[in-house]
């Protein structure tokens, strides 16, 4: 496929206390991502409020950033397939960083609208990136793990930074929770340079990497994580509304409520990984059935403080191990470019990002009330695993991981 190169020498393999620090700098990025992606959707009705618009319209912010995430991650992947790794990870972060200082100034909602679009670019580049310079760095037998550790700093981001954040928007305006993303890019920057290796660097080309996309089985996965997303972010977009208006629950307790989420995505995280080490494609056939069962439950309690919450605790768990053995799927079937696989998981998730919140918004538009949302998540993740039932069982030619 590519010409040969001399070999290169090897390099010791990194010591534990080097892996953990690797990780740790990598789950912070993803901490910090995390952060701000769904802080936007804890503080939709005081952005809303601020800048004269209703939550539909402030949800097109979150669209907008869904969209700048599924141009970007392939995109940016590709064209920097030589650039070192640890380097390609220092330029994303810091473009994330600018953009959402560019989003806290946003003087009306047009301007948050590029602002987010601007943010969202980086999102799945560095996600697909780090994916794969965690996994050679934990080496054989821990890529799930290391994927897992990773993304565990996006969801403790839904237990601490998205609550904090979304009370610090209530207390002292939105603004300042974008803000707060500056301070926690400027220590992923760090974290970083101190902590990835060179040695975690993934060899690749432009063409190695654009010739993964000329596999069949990979699109008809993204397709269905793509669509079947959708059912976790009908339903976490618009869940502080829903919380305050359908649930009962006053503006005070929705941080609460997010941190609980944030909990279950952690949880459901952890056991992905887990799973996924053992069984990749029933890990994902199990966790949309799951997930659908969970946007059942809550769409009918959704009404009842203690049952609605625990509801979307489950939704959380379930989304979280369909998410991660999503991503590990994409890396097993692009086999000669990890990180361009795991980027697209994350293209795919901000479909369903964009899509959800799309569909929710035009539900909640048309009168049918905050539950509505859910119902319009459910027949989006059944879509997704249908797609995965009828044509996602492939595996790519000559291999490309154990998940068949």
């Amino acid at each position: 496929m590519t010409t040969s190169t001399a070999p290169r020498p090897t390099r010791p393999a990194p010591s534990s206390t080097h892996v953990r620090a690797a990780l740790f700098a990598l789950a912070l990025g993803g901490f910090t991502i995390g952060t701000t992606e769904f802080a936007t959707m804890g503080l939709l009705p005081q952005i809303g409020a601020d800048l004269g618009v209703g939550d539909p319209v402030v949800g097109y912010a979150i669209t907008a950033y869904a969209v700048g995430v599924v141009v970007g991650a392939p995109l940016l992947t590709v064209a920097a397939a030589r650039m070192s790794r640890q380097r390609l990870l220092l330029w994303l972060m810091g473009f994330y960083t600018l953009a959402n200082v560019l989003s806290a100034a946003a003087p009306d909602v047009t301007t948050l609208v590029a602002g987010r679009f601007l943010a969202g670019l980086p999102h799945g580049a560095f996600f697909g990136v780090g994916a794969a310079v965690g996994a050679a760095v934990a080496g054989p037998g821990r890529r799930g793990h290391a994927v897992a550790m990773m993304m565990t700093g996006l969801t403790v981001a839904n237990v601490v930074g998205v609550p904090v954040s979304t009370a610090v928007g209530q207390q002292l305006g939105w603004r300042v929770a974008f803000l707060v993303v500056g301070v926690l890019g400027a220590a992923t920057l760090l974290g970083v340079w101190r902590s990835v290796p060179h040695a975690g660097a993934v060899d690749s080309s432009k063409r190695q990497e654009l010739a993964a996309l000329r596999n069949r089985p990979l699109w008809i996965s993204f397709a269905a994580g793509a669509i079947g997303f959708g059912g976790l972010f009908a339903v976490y977009t618009y869940v502080a509304p829903t919380a305050m208006r359908v649930t009962g629950l006053s503006e005070s307790a929705v941080p609460w409520v997010l941190a609980v989420f944030g909990v279950g995505m952690t949880v459901g995280t952890l056991i992905g990984g887990r799973l996924a080490d053992h069984d990749v494609l029933g890990t994902v056939i199990g966790g949309f059935v799951a997930t659908a069962v969970a946007l059942v439950v809550f769409g009918l309690v959704a009404a009842s403080p203690v049952a609605a919450v625990a509801a979307l605790f489950g939704v959380a768990v379930t989304s979280q191990i369909l998410g991660l053995a999503m991503q590990t799927r994409l890396m097993d079937l692009s086999p000669g470019a990890q990180s361009l696989g795991a980027a697209l998981c994350h293209s795919a998730l901000n479909v369903g990002n964009a899509s959800g919140a799309f569909f929710g918004g035009l539900a909640i538009a048309a009168g049918w009330g905050y539950v509505a949302p859910t119902w319009a998540g459910l027949v989006l993740t059944i879509a997704g695993l249908g797609t995965v039932l009828a044509f996602g069982r492939q595996t790519v030619p000559h291999g490309g991981g154990h998940s068949a």
